[in-house]
C-alpha cells in the first residue's frame, strides 16, 4: 500500500483557493452541528469539537477518497449511547468523566475492529447493507434524534423507558413548558430554515447560535429559568488512553463496537463511493477503513467518541467546492482554535438552541422521499425499510442494525429461494422471447425451455425441480425436451446437483430428454460430479452452446408416432 493517500495525485495548486474556502464553510456548519451530537451520545459538549480534529486529520493522511468528511455522525452517536445505556456498569451515569472513558474505549475498539477488517479485506460488509435497509435505518435513528430533542425545546425534564413512555413524559407535561425555552427553539428554527431558503450559502446554524448566545447573554436568562449549556472546558484535546477503563472491559463494550463496525463500513462506503462518482474518481473502500481506524483511534485518544463518515457534512463540502481532504484539514484547524480560544463564549448558549440544530438534523434524517422510492419499486423491501425504522427508535438503534443485516440477509434469501423463472420461446425472427412460467405454458409443442434466474443450492433446489415437473405434467403437448437455460446459474452445491440429477430421472422416465444451454465449463463439471450425465442413464443429457441450438436440435428430432 502506497504512504502517500491517493487523494493527492493531481492535485493541482489552484485547489488550494477552493478548498480554504470550502473548509471554512464547512467548519461553520459541522461546528454547530456535531455539538449537537454531543447531547445524542451525552457527552461534554466540547467532545464535539474534538470529532472533527485529530479523527479529522488522520483519516486524510490515510484515506482514498478525496471528499469523505469524517466526525460525530447522529447513528453512531445514538447506537453508543443505547449500547451503553444497556450496560449494567456501576456507577455508569451519562455525561458523567467514567461515561466518557467508556466512549473512548468504544471508539479504540471500534478503530481496532476496523483495522482487523482492513487486514482480512472485509470492505464487502458495505454491500450487506442494501440502499433500502440504509434509508429505513437513518429514517429510524432521524425519529429517535428529533423525539429525543423536543423535551429540550420546550423547557421540560427528559422521561425515562422505552420510547413510547419517553414520548408520553412530555406530551403529558406540556402544561409546564418553558415559554423562553420554546422562543428560543422557535427562534434558532426560524433562522436556519430562513436561511435555506432565502440565502442558502450562510449557515443558518452557525447564525442561530450566535443570535441567540447573544439574547441570552443580554438578558441573563440563565437567571431566569432558561437551562444554558454552561461552561465549556475546552482547550487541547486531551491525549492518552481513557481513565478507569481497562483490557477487561473491552469484552463489555465489543457488542457496541462490532454495530458501530459495521454501520461506519457501510454507511462511509455509501457516502465515499456517491461522491467519488459524481466526479468520475473511484475509491478503495479497504484503504478508507484503514483511514476510519485512525480516525477512531485518533478518537478514543483524544477525548471523544466513536466517528464516521458523515453524509451530510460530506454533500455541504461537495456543494461548496471543495475538492480533497485539504478543506477537512482545515475545518480541524479552525476547529481546534474554537476548541482552544473561544468555548467560553458558548457558556449562555440556550439548551433550547442546540436541541432545535439536532431536532432539524433528525428531520432530515427521514427520507421520506427515499421510502416512497422504495414502496413503489418494491413492496417487500419497503416492508423491510419499515421495520428496520421501526426498531430502530422503538427499541434501539443497537438492535435496529442486527435487525437490518438479519432482514437484508433474509430479503436475499428469499429472492434466492423464490426467484423469477420463465418459459422461453424463440420468436420468428431468432431472438427469444420470455412468459411467466406458470401452469400450461410451453415453449412449442413438445418442447420447454425454462429459464431459473438464480444459482441453485439447497434452499431453491427442490423448489427448481417442483417447477419444471410441474410446467411438464402441465403442460399441453407432451413434453419430450426440456431445456435448461443456465445463463443465470453460476453455481450448484451438491444438494442442487443430486436434485438436477433427480430431475434428469423424472423427465427419463416421461420419455423425454434434457439439455442444458448455455452453461459454463465449470457450472458442467458441478453436473457431471453430481451424475446428471450418469452414461448408465437411459438418455443421455445434451450440453449445448445457446438456446437456439437448442431449440435446433429439438426441431431436428423426428416427432413422436
Amino acid at each position: 500500500m502506497q504512504l502517500a493517500p491517493p487523494w493527492l495525485k493531481g492535485y493541482k495548486t489552484e485547489y488550494l483557493t477552493r478548498d480554504i474556502i470550502a473548509g471554512v464553510t464547512l467548519a461553520a456548519i459541522a461546528i454547530p452541528e456535531v455539538m449537537g451530537y454531543t447531547s445524542i451520545s451525552q457527552t461534554p459538549i466540547v467532545t464535539g469539537l474534538y470529532t472533527i480534529i485529530f479523527p479529522t486529520i488522520i483519516f486524510g493522511l490515510l484515506c482514498s477518497s478525496r471528499l469523505l468528511v469524517v466526525g460525530a455522525d447522529s447513528a453512531t452517536a445514538a447506537v453508543l449511547a443505547g449500547g451503553l445505556g444497556a450496560l449494567s456498569v456501576s456507577g455508569l451515569t451519562p455525561g458523567s468523566a467514567e461515561w466518557l472513558a467508556w466512549c473512548q474505549l468504544t471508539a479504540i475498539v471500534t478503530g481496532v475492529l476496523l483495522l482487523v477488517a482492513r487486514i482480512f479485506k472485509l470492505g464487502f460488509i458495505a454491500d450487506f447493507l442494501p440502499a433500502s435497509v440504509l434509508i429505513g435505518f437513518l429514517t429510524g435513528v432521524g425519529i429517535q434524534v428529533l423525539s429525543g430533542q423536543i423535551p429540550d425545546m420546550l423547557g421540560i425534564p427528559k422521561g425515562s423507558g422505552n420510547w413510547f413512555e419517553q414520548q408520553w413524559a412530555w406530551i403529558s407535561n406540556l402544561g409546564s413548558a418553558n415559554l423562553a425555552d420554546v422562543g428560543y427553539a422557535a427562534l434558532t428554527l426560524a433562522i436556519i430554515l430562513g436561511f435555506k431558503r432565502f440565502i442558502p450559502k450562510i449557515p443558518g446554524a452557525i447564525v442561530a447560535i450566535i443570535v441567540t448566545i447573544a439574547i441570552s447573554s443580554a438578558l441573563d436568562s440563565a437567571s431566569k429559568g432558561v437551562k444554558t449549556i454552561g461552561a465549556i472546558d475546552g482547550g487541547f484535546p486531551p491525549i492518552g488512553l481513557p481513565q478507569g477503563v481497562g483490557l477487561s472491559d473491552v469484552v463489555s463494550v465489543l457488542p457496541i463496537a462490532v454495530s458501530c463496525l459495521v454501520l461506519i463500513v457501510a454507511q462511509s462506503a455509501a457516502t465515499g463511493r456517491s461522491f467519488a462518482a459524481k466526479h468520475g474518481d473511484r475509491v478503495d473502500v479497504n484503504r478508507d477503513i484503514v483511514g476510519l481506524s485512525g480516525a477512531n483511534l485518533a478518537a478514543g485518544l483524544s477525548g471523544t467518541f466513536v466517528v464516521n463518515g458523515s453524509p451530510t457534512k460530506t454533500q455541504i463540502l461537495n456543494g461548496n467546492g471543495g475538492k480533497s481532504q485539504v478543506a477537512n484539514l482545515v475545518m480541524a484547524g479552525i476547529t481546534l482554535l474554537v476548541a482552544m480560544f473561544f468555548t467560553a463564549s458558548l457558556a449562555p448558549m440556550p439548551k433550547a438552541t442546540l436541541g432545535a440544530i439536532v431536532f432539524l438534523i433528525g428531520v432530515e434524517l427521514i427520507d421520506i422521499k427515499g421510502m416512497k422510492a422504495i414502496l413503489a419499486y418494491r413492496k417487500d423491501e419497503f416492508v423491510v425499510a419499515l421495520i428496520t425504522a421501526v426498531i430502530v427508535f422503538a427499541v434501539g438503534v443497537e438492535q435496529g442494525i442486527i435487525a437490518a443485516l438479519v432482514l437484508a440477509i433474509l430479503a436475499l434469501l428469499r429472492r434466492q429461494y423464490r426467484p423469477v423463472h420463465y418459459v422461453e420461446r424463440l420468436k420468428e425472427d431468432g431472438t427469444l422471447g420470455y412468459s411467466p412460467a406458470s401452469t400450461g405454458v410451453q415453449s412449442e409443442p413438445g418442447l420447454l425451455v425454462f429459464r431459473f434466474d438464480s444459482s441453485i443450492y439447497y434452499a431453491n433446489a427442490t423448489s427448481f425441480v417442483d417447477d419444471v415437473e410441474r410446467l411438464m405434467d402441465s403442460a399441453p403437448d407432451k413434453v419430450r425436451m426440456v431445456v435448461l437455460d443456465c445463463s443465470s446459474v453460476d453455481d450448484v452445491d451438491y444438494t442442487a446437483s443430486q436434485a438436477v440429477s433427480r430431475l434428469v430421472d423424472y423427465v427419463h422416465q416421461k420419455d423425454g430428454h434434457v439439455a442444458l444451454a448455455e452453461a459454463d465449463p465449470q457450472l458442467v463439471a458441478s453436473f457431471e460430479r453430481g451424475g446428471v450425465f450418469d452414461p448408465s442413464k437411459v438418455k443421455r443429457t445434451e450440453v449445448l452452446p445457446t438456446v437456439a441450438a437448442a431449440v435446433e436440435s429439438f426441431r431436428s428430432q423426428p416427432a413422436e408416432g
